[in-house]
């Protein structure tokens, strides 16, 4: 009996387990997890409502050396193939826009649906069970862990990245596949919170409002992105922050100065908020607070007031055009240095990892060792945020195990063949 070994029990570890045992049932399928559950990392998702995908789904929404990388895979299982891989686990579905969830709010849902398929199925499970090697060894692999050896045909690894180590992300894998030698794009966080040096508007930590966020790295920019922005006492979160997280977080890491530019009032254009002011001023007991009232949070109001030069209580009647402009550039254009990022712990996904130049895109195949595949966050691919992540694990570990099965099908026909033909000449 042919054995697929699966090193990692998340998201694309069990789409791969599946996708394998229903190409060949009669298959041995073993899959082994460092935590003591499987996909420990899903119930989290979605602020645990798990966001399974989105139907306003390409290429388009990865980041990487390579992001192209992803086009076959999705072409081949996206979306709508995912939608129905659930359907037939018994999950019912819902939206919101473009965003697929499960109908009942429930991530936890999705986690018991997919392992009650993988027991129906007859996966061996092992958990508690951390990988120490993975090494070729004559037709097959050699995989050594903490606490017992395993051989296979095909070896998938599925462990995941480097984010949220609480969930069993410990970045393990990049050292497998180093040692394998897969050249590894240097994973930084993604998806995560941006602390600001000497930030100032901590008084308004736990605020919400609308912004534009664009970030440079060496005055050069890399993204941008419109949304509702959180004000920490450190920095900045919220959706547009994650999007561009990433830049921010390889420009840290290479050493290069990072800012990001703050629009506070991305709907109104400069000369727009402009007007707003000299109309203002023909009140004659308007102050700048009866101004920024309407437009910002109280908390918020403050700080951009003491950063322009101004107080709350000043009439507006009286301000210079020095002070005018002071307050539309911190309104509209605050410029903000990037000390650091929440780290890995504060990250919901990781950049970087194995180069996807030595990834067959249509199979997650390794181009340097047969039967041995690479799905999920270890490949150098993240999405953004919108549920293109857990697509892309569904995606990548779906077609690793429908290829594993599929070539050790077509390699136990091949032996048949040859021992039968032996048989004959004897």
């Amino acid at each position: 009996m042919k054995r697929i070994i699966i090193v990692g029990g998340g998201a694309s570890g069990m789409a791969a387990a599946i996708s394998a045992l229903r190409r060949a049932p009669h298959m041995e399928v073993i899959v082994l997890e460092q935590k003591e559950t499987l996909g420990k990392k899903i119930p989290a998702t979605g602020n645990g409502r798990c966001n399974l995908t989105n139907r306003k789904l390409d290429w388009t929404f990865y980041r990487g050396e390579n992001p192209a990388f992803v086009k076959a895979g999705l072409e081949r299982f996206g979306c709508r193939e995912t939608e129905r891989f659930f359907s037939l686990l018994g999950l019912s579905l819902k939206d919101r826009g473009e965003y697929v969830y499960p109908r009942n709010d429930q991530a936890l849902a999705v986690l018991l649906l997919l392992q009650k398929e993988l027991q129906r199925l007859g996966a061996r499970v092992y958990t508690g069970l951390s990988v120490v090697s993975v090494k070729k060894a004559g037709k097959g692999y050699q995989i050594l862990t903490t606490g017992e050896e395993f051989w296979g045909d095909c070896v998938i690894l599925s462990t995941g990245g480097c984010a949220s180590p609480v969930h069993g992300s410990n970045g393990s894998g990049f050292q497998l596949l180093r040692k394998l030698g897969h050249r590894i794009v240097p994973p930084v966080p993604a998806l995560v919170p941006l602390e600001i040096r000497k930030f100032p508007f901590f008084r308004a930590a736990g605020v919400r409002t609308e912004g534009k966020v664009s970030l440079y790295c060496a005055n050069v920019l890399q993204g941008e992105d419109r949304g509702e922005i959180q004000i920490t006492k450190t920095g900045i979160s919220g959706i547009p922050v994650f999007q561009i997280s990433r830049y921010a977080a390889r420009g840290l890491a290479e050493r290069k100065p990072v800012t990001v530019k703050l629009d506070l009032l991305p709907e109104w254009s400069e000369e727009e908020f402009r007007n707003l002011i000299r109309n203002r001023k023909k009140e004659e007991t308007a102050t700048a607070e009866d101004l920024l009232l309407g437009l910002f949070h109280q908390r918020l109001l403050s700080s951009l007031c003491f950063l322009a030069g101004i107080t709350p209580a000043e009439r507006i009647a009286k301000w210079s055009g020095e002070k005018t402009e002071a307050l539309i550039r911190v309104c509209k254009s605050s410029t903000l240095t990037v000390e650091k990022t929440k780290g890995f712990e504060g990250a919901q996904v990781c950049a970087g990892g194995a180069d996807t130049s030595e990834i067959r895109e249509d199979t997650m195949e390794s181009k340097k060792y047969p039967g041995l595949y690479i799905t999920g966050e270890l490949q150098d691919i993240d999405g953004m945020c919108g549920g293109y992540n857990l697509q892309w694990a569904w995606t990548s570990g779906f077609l690793a195990g429908d290829a594993a099965a599929k070539a050790l099908v077509k390699k136990e026909s091949r032996e048949h063949f040859e021992k039968s033909g032996k048989r004959k000449k004897i």
